[in-house]
């Protein structure tokens, strides 16, 4: 535990002006970022008594080991720096209000020749067209069922698509008029693409428009004598009539808002956000965070906008809709101190006037009143359900430095894993765990060569030279960068910039020794390590005779099970793409005038070694580089064994 008076600024070298700081660790890491309206204010209460300050704050300066800044003209221009920095660095102690993947939205996949209308979950894509997010997925399939009898449009995945083409005949929702079945023809592309439009346009709140028009068909149906037609759009009116009944009318005068409500206490805090669009809530989403430091309202407002628009913002480009994730109005419980610089702020990633304020009355105050109560109940919800996480996670740590003799407790810990069949496709994963989580981003996988056949010791020993081989690389050419873990040409953070506190191999003695062995040899003495074997869970220690023996409802024994079944997976997982690499184009080995390019280009047209066994001479020769003669060739050696038979 470091000493935050050896690295405090004496106070007369701290400017009073405007500017965001960082806080960095030993191995020049930045593990936090902030701004401030007076530096020299705001990192002096950083270097007050300890005891006083904030539980999470505490450990942020007793793990940093240096401070520094930069001094901007303006709050605006530290908003935006204070952005730029988190996602850049990506700080352990900062808090990042990342979009929640777990939320449903509704996709239209516009960049299709037939665009398909589906759920989906996951990061935006360019030329497809989102709604939501919805609280549940069957929000989002109960509103598609009702609204596919008026905009009967495709929801079928590819591979339901295409088969349905060769075959001439729609699936069921063809045959029941809930999809115009562009696979057979029904209607062209043109026409399906309008269907779909009239769709969006529906979702995106020109309900009224949709709506008159069907009347006015119905009225001319009727006049016409063609009652069918006329009961058939009554039908379709209704259907639309409950699609908006569901997507309730909170506001009447077609406001466009974000609402914005907050419920925390010491350590936490819960957001909730309701969309509004065109008069109604278009979507919700909600996230529970650990607070960095001792914050208020105020402060959550402010930390939350900023970061939470500023990645809308960028999804927004890479996906774009024609429309602009930042509302024309941001409904919120308390100003923050630098309201009028994030005003500012927001209106200029919007293009126009964003308005920051708090609603006084009327449906807008009940409006947030709803949000609060939503943010109240999910704060409870989460401390029911998350109860003892923090603690259990802390109690690991903590009984894993004290099980394992280490100096401090292993805040990040390295797991290192060998998959293979018989020696066969050797390939091995690195997981990372950070405060007990996993880190994902840093996950790395490797292709053995070198000891691929000498067994699983030498696989480690390899991985491990590799790996740390590489930090020690990075270390040297990052010297005195003023951003060691980040690559000046790329922008990026370097693949391996900082050494893990525990390094776990899955195995017993023999691995933990090759792997001490290792580092040592690299002269790395910082790191410590242990190995877990998998038939008694076993914690083994280099060149020890007997193993360290956890008690089994042990936190520190649970944590070290979940660090090594998480680096079995994703090595398993890549073995397994790895192989069916292989299987695919073995096929297809020793054919003249084939290589791996031509080979690779192949599956890629044909989709698999099956679908290119059924295609002719013909169909081959018109996959790019791939002539007639090695096509005859290709359709000779995929096909001499239905001859001979």
């Amino acid at each position: 535990m470091a000493d935050p008076s050896t690295y405090r600024p004496s106070p007369g070298s701290i400017p009073d002006d405007p500017g965001v700081y960082k806080f960095r660790d030993a191995t020049k890491r930045v593990i936090y970022v902030g701004k401030a309206k007076s530096l020299r204010s705001r990192l002096n209460s950083y270097f007050a008594d300890l005891s006083g300050l904030h539980p999470r704050t505490r450990q942020m300066v007793t793990t940093a080991a240096s401070v520094e800044w930069t001094v901007v003209t303006t709050e605006v221009e530290a908003l935006q720096l204070e952005y730029n920095w988190i996602k850049e660095f990506d700080p352990r102690f900062n808090v990042r209000y990342r979009d929640d993947k777990s939320y449903p939205v509704l996709a239209v996949t516009m960049n299709e020749e037939f665009p398909r209308l589906h759920v989906y979950r996951g990061p935006r894509k360019k030329g497809v067209r989102y709604f939501g997010p919805y609280a549940h997925a069957w929000a989002i399939r109960e509103t598609l069922d009702l609204l596919l009898r008026v905009f009967p449009a495709r929801t079928c995945s590819a591979g339901v698509f295409r088969r349905h083409t060769q075959i001439g005949r729609p699936c069921l929702l063809g045959y029941i008029d809930k999809c115009s079945a562009p696979c057979v023809g029904k209607v062209t592309a043109e026409q399906h693409r309008s269907i779909v439009e009239d769709f969006c346009d529906f979702l995106a709140g020109r309900t009224d428009t949709m709506v008159r028009r069907l009347e006015k068909e119905m009225a001319r149906a009727s006049e016409e004598l063609e009652f069918e037609r006329a009961a058939r759009l009554r039908d379709d009116l209704g259907a639309l009539r409950r699609a908006m009944e569901k997507q309730a009318v909170v506001l009447g005068d077609g406001t466009d808002a974000d609402v914005v409500a907050f419920a925390h206490d010491e350590l936490e805090a819960a957001v909730q956000v309701f969309h509004v669009r065109g008069g109604r809530v278009r979507g919700q989403r909600g996230w529970v965070i650990d607070k960095a430091e001792e914050m208020d309202v105020p402060a959550l407002v402010d930390q939350f906008l900023a970061q939470f628009y500023g990645e809308q913002v960028e999804l927004a480009e890479q996906a774009p809709d024609n429309s602009s994730p930042v509302p024309r109005e941001v409904l919120v419980p308390e100003l923050p101190a630098d309201a009028e610089a994030l005003t500012e702020w927001l209106s200029g990633l919007r293009g126009s006037r964003v308005q920051l304020r708090v609603p006084q009355r009327g449906d807008k105050r009940a409006l947030a009143e709803t949000v609060q109560r939503n943010a109240e109940e999910a704060f409870q919800q989460h401390k029911l359900r998350r109860a003892g996480d923090l603690t259990a996670r802390s109690a690991a740590l903590a009984e894993l430095q004290e099980q394992l003799g280490l100096d401090s407790a292993p805040l990040r810990i390295e797991c290192i894993d060998i998959s293979h069949i018989q020696g066969s496709d050797v390939v091995a994963s690195l997981v990372v765990f950070e405060d007990g989580v996993p880190r994902k981003s840093e996950y790395r996988r490797f292709a053995l060569r070198e000891a691929a056949q000498e067994g699983d010791v030498a696989s480690i020993a390899e991985v491990v030279r590799r790996r740390f081989h590489r930090y020690l690389k990075e270390t040297a050419e990052a010297g005195n960068e003023s951003t060691p873990g980040i690559d000046p040409e790329t922008g990026r953070p370097r693949r391996f910039a900082y050494p893990p506190n525990l390094l776990v191999v899955d195995g017993a003695g023999p691995q933990a020794t090759a792997a001490a062995d290792v580092l040592a040899e690299l002269g790395i003495t910082d790191v410590a390590v242990v190995g877990l074997a998998k038939r008694l869970e076993e914690v083994w220690l280099p060149a020890d005779p007997d193993p360290v023996i956890l008690p089994r409802t042990s936190e520190a024994l649970y944590l070290l099970q979940r660090v090594r079944d998480e680096a079995h997976r994703f090595a398993i997982r890549y073995h397994r793409e790895k192989r069916s690499k292989r299987i695919q184009v073995s096929a297809l080995d020793g054919v003249p005038g084939l290589g791996q390019s031509r080979r690779a280009a192949l599956i890629k047209h044909f989709g698999s070694v099956k679908k290119l066994k059924q295609a002719g001479v013909e169909e081959i020769a018109q996959v790019p580089g791939v002539g007639k003669r090695t096509a005859e060739a290709v359709h000779a050696a995929l096909n001499t064994g239905e001859r001979e038979s």
